[in-house]
């Protein structure tokens, strides 16, 4: 696996990621760890085919053993270390079986998102997605990455660009990388775009997370634009992303502003709950999302070199931000509660 590119002093540099799995059999120990693997599972399957079984069809319900037999077969790869990863780090396999499963509750049961427009992302080829960003906690592009996988019919996974602190938070790092996430910066961008990646990001960055909850829905700055020269650069359609729902599930009243210099985060968000009900604030609030996908808007009219015009770029942007805020108003009117 090729390490990520370091960029020149005074841009973003992705983090160096290591070669996965992180560790590696010798020679002469593989037969013995595959040996080892299988005697596991074969162990597992029996209990749960022996006296187990009748527990286990009460517990699991009925298909136990077709989820079963692919449990203990995700199992025995991870430990023999039979799997791939990308360039980037992302781990298709352990994203499907243990990330995205982990998420969908959250998304179909308790935030009960209802998915619109899945059918203007490309059912193959290169996409961006660009999404406004809210709620304190960037959960919106966690629930995001669980809608268009779930929703659309090729099941497509979206790569997003996530902000430098995501890579230096202590075991974050890694697991974002094995989900797919990469640093947001041009450079990454295009590869995955031209390597016919569906690529999500959120240009408001910490500005639209972190802003207080009486600007709510109010799009902030989108940058220079990046995002769209890398659009350009690659010749893919950029698909506007609208998330109704998150605003709401941390309402940020206030910022620990001193705490945070001292964290060396960007925000401590103040809430309703967080953090007068101590662990029991940080659970986010019950409301119904909306995640509505937008016509894309074409790039192939224009030449690559068209991204570096400067105001075609600022066009653009332009464009994609009004697309998104315009659409936030009209699901909003249209939104019965912030609940229900």
């Amino acid at each position: 696996m090729t390490a990520a590119r370091e960029r020149s002093t005074g841009q973003a540099k992705v983090i160096p990621i290591e070669t996965a799995p992180s560790w590696t059999p010798n020679e002469g120990d593989g037969a013995g760890v595959g040996a080892f693997a299988s005697m596991l599972a074969d162990a597992v399957g029996g209990a749960l085919a022996g006296r187990l079984g009748p527990v286990a069809e009460s517990v699991l319900g009925k298909g136990w053993e077709g989820r079963a037999a692919n449990g203990l077969a995700f199992l025995r790869r991870r430990i023999t270390g039979d799997y791939e990863v990308d360039e980037f780090g992302f781990d298709r396999e352990l994203t499907e079986e243990v990330f995205l499963s982990a998420l969908r509750p959250l998304a179909e049961k308790y935030f009960r998102i209802e998915v619109r427009g899945i059918e203007n992302i490309p059912a193959e080829g290169g996409a961006l997605v660009v999404a406004n960003h809210s709620g304190t906690v960037p959960l919106d592009a966690l629930m995001t990455q669980v809608a268009i996988h779930d929703h659309h019919p090729n099941r497509r996974h979206l790569r997003m660009l996530a902000a430098d602190l995501v890579f230096v938070l202590p075991g974050v790092g890694e697991l974002a990388r094995k989900a797919g996430h990469t640093l947001a910066c041009n450079e990454d961008a295009q590869a995955l775009l031209e390597r016919g990646e569906v690529v999500g990001v959120w240009p408001e960055g910490f500005k639209g997370i972190g802003k207080p909850f009486a600007d709510r829905y109010k799009l902030q700055r989108f940058g220079r634009g990046g995002f769209v020269a890398s659009a350009l650069r690659a010749q893919v359609p950029i698909v506007p992303c609208s998330i109704v729902g998150a605003e709401e599930t941390y309402p940020m009243l206030g910022n620990a502003k001193t705490l945070a210099r001292l964290l060396g985060l960007p925000y401590v968000p103040i809430t309703p709950t967080f953090p007068w009900l101590g662990p029991l604030g940080a659970i986010p609030l019950p409301t119904k999302w909306t995640i509505q996908f937008g016509e894309p808007i074409s790039t192939d009219t224009h030449p690559p070199e068209a991204a570096d015009d400067p105001m075609l770029v600022f066009n653009l942007t332009d464009e994609v931000r009004e697309t998104i805020q315009h659409t936030l108003y009209r699901l909003l009117v249209q939104r019965r509660s912030v609940f229900f």
